[in-house]
């Protein structure tokens, strides 16, 4: 069964949702029934999304930069000025630079989109959507790199942690606000997913990688069920691996060790012991 949100006639909003992962979730929207708009700085994407999407006046579209509140309350007034409420919240829109730990380049902008774009998205809707006094989810979207932090990508694993943290919050706040608050929040935690942010120089997918549309379906999933953590697999990892590895990172603090020390010259052999199956 599919979960009760999406359904005909209810109302999604997803950023980052003109490609990738949010594109493949409003798909799923649309056939569903539900009212759609979909969020995206490039505008030529987003006009192709809508094609894509193909549902005529059951989609809108908002070119806009999630850093920027006041963009997002624009859209939000539009939205609830025309279809009255959003049920399902995608706060999605994310970048992938690069970033460097003593190098200045890209920082700002990495936090102000992958973790200021989550904030903003859930601090404009949220509250308008807990006025309506209908049920809600809200789904941020968050990443392994930002539970395991490996070394390469500082900024965006910190945006990411920041999600999480953030995300989780969320949570806390919406379940303790009584029988009259219906809205929950959840963390979407991709695998390897071939998307724009992820696909670099290659144009077909590796073997190892999901889909978009495979990574929405598993996400539905995980909403269908309740859960707070949608971790998702991919063709390489496997949840149980993933466990073993988030397992890891966290003994770093428990266990005294140095931290990131799945990568540490001293401690890296001891990890992959450690992480292969027994038997």
């Amino acid at each position: 069964m599919p979960h009760p949100l999406v359904s005909p006639d209810h109302v999604a909003f997803v950023t980052g949702g003109a490609s990738g992962i949010g594109l493949a979730l409003a798909k799923r929207f649309v056939e569903a029934g539900m009212r759609v708009a979909i969020a995206d700085r490039d505008e030529r994407a987003l006009d192709a999304a809508v094609d894509a999407l193909g549902a005529g006046d059951r989609v809108k579209a908002f070119p806009l930069d999630v850093s920027n509140r006041s963009e997002l309350e624009v859209a939000a007034d539009r939205v609830f000025g025309a279809w009255e409420a959003v049920h399902v919240l995608v706060n999605n829109a994310g970048i992938g630079p690069g970033s460097t730990v003593l190098e200045a380049a890209n920082w700002d902008r990495i936090l102000a989109v992958n973790l200021g774009g989550v904030v903003n998205g859930a601090q404009v809707f949220v509250p308008r959507m807990l006025e309506g006094g209908e049920a809600g989810v809200v789904v941020n979207t968050g990443s392994k790199q930002g539970i395991t932090t490996p070394p390469g990508d500082p900024a965006y694993n910190v945006a990411k942690a920041g999600v999480k943290v953030f995300t989780e919050a969320l949570e806390h706040d919406l379940r303790n606000r009584g029988e009259g608050a219906r809205i929950t929040a959840h963390l979407l935690i991709p695998g390897f997913v071939f998307t724009g942010l992820t696909k670099g120089e290659r144009t077909e997918k590796p073997a190892a990688a999901w889909t978009p549309e495979e990574t929405a379906d598993f996400a539905l999933t995980s909403l269908e069920r309740g859960d707070f953590y949608i971790l998702c697999p991919d063709n390489d990892v496997p949840r149980a691996l993933d466990e073993k590895r988030i397992a890891w990172s966290a003994g770093d603090i428990t266990e005294n060790r140095p931290p990131l020390s799945r990568w540490h010259k001293d401690w890296g052999e001891r990890f992959s012991t450690w992480e292969r199956p027994r038997g």
